[in-house]
């Protein structure tokens, strides 16, 4: 048994955006480790709950599930109470969006955290671990880009989680709170939606005659979402990540234009690649390099990666093969 595992047996744990592509792999680690989980997804009126349909159904029957919404206060203290561990991922994340709609993105990456952060000050946690992203580095001034890197809000999205992540911030300096502010790279992997970069390569690679993408030359650091969901189990259950940054990522990075290359290697593929305009950034809104410096994390939480892109990608493509009603190449997604 992993030390991660005995530390979340019997634990009360509670995920906001559990229904979500990393929170729903998050919510299979804990179940698995034996924790007990409530998994909050967003409420609908179908009572979806998105990618925890995807659980093994006896690992879902462990899983209590509550709908509701970050952005109300009330709920979240009512459903945060007697809990030990939070994990907020709850979130609206993507870019394109947050251009037309930056108040739903203030209301639900700042005051949603906001909530989350004074219910956990409330019921006294033993550990909150704050979801951020790479995107708040911005474009960067030097690589690979470290915990210490300045911060920069090239999209309202990425200024929405600038601020929660300040927020986490002061509520750990101003009440001690034991919020660890975590922070992964470009994640992929299987249950991702085609708002990313990776399922709409593969998607197209698939099943369209062409793969239409925004701009080839931004440089990523792609992150399993396995390895994505250890870093933050083991966030959640190192004492000493309370009141710290810490990034998680490969420490290399890759063109779209090489993820593309890769990817048709992969499939035996040889399709055209276009530049669609209509998929590419504002000018100075691009981000055009992110690679994690995982030192930090490497000596603080005792992780590293271990699925290669290969290997990761492998899976997706598994994924979206049994799945092709999920990747519909018909129509652009943001």
């Amino acid at each position: 048994m992993r030390m991660t595992d005995h530390f979340y047996q019997n634990k009360k744990v509670f995920v906001t955006g559990a229904g979500g592509f990393i929170g729903s792999h998050v919510v299979e680690e804990l179940a698995r480790a034996g924790a007990r989980v409530t998994a909050l997804v967003h409420y609908n009126s179908a009572s979806a709950i998105g990618n925890l349909q995807y659980l093994e159904k006896a690992l879902l029957k462990e899983v209590q599930i509550e709908f509701g919404d970050v952005t109300d206060g009330y709920q979240m203290r009512s459903l945060t109470k007697n809990q030990d561990v939070i994990f907020h991922l709850a979130a609206l994340i993507g870019i394109p969006y947050s251009y037309v709609a930056p108040v739903a993105y203030v209301a639900a990456n700042i005051n949603g955290t906001l909530n989350i952060l004074e219910a956990a000050r409330a019921h006294g946690v033993e550990k909150i671990v704050v979801t951020s992203t790479s995107e708040t580095y911005g474009t960067a001034v030097y690589a690979p880009i470290d915990e210490k890197h300045p911060l920069q809000g090239q999209s309202p999205y990425s200024a929405t989680k600038i601020g929660a992540d300040k927020i986490a911030e002061s509520y750990h300096l101003s009440f001690d709170l034991p919020v660890c502010i975590f922070r992964p790279f470009n994640t992929y992997g299987p249950r991702q939606s085609m708002r990313a970069v990776i399922p709409t390569i593969i998607a197209q690679a698939l099943h369209a005659k062409e793969i239409k993408l925004g701009s080839l030359t931004p440089v990523r650091d792609m992150l399993f979402v396995k390895d994505t969901a250890r870093g933050f189990m083991l966030a959640g259950s190192v004492k000493e990540t309370a009141g710290e940054v810490v990034s998680v990522g490969t420490g290399v990075g890759l063109t779209i234009a090489e993820i593309v290359t890769l990817i048709q290697q992969l499939l035996g593929s040889n399709k055209p690649v276009i530049e669609d305009g209509q998929r590419i950034r504002p000018e100075k809104s691009e981000v055009f390099k992110l690679i994690c410096d995982n030192r930090k994390a490497k000596s603080l939480l005792n992780w590293q990666p271990g699925y290669t892109l290969a290997q990761g990608l492998e899976h997706c493509i598994d994924f979206i093969r049994s799945n092709p009603n999920l990747y519909s190449v018909d129509k652009y997604v943001i």
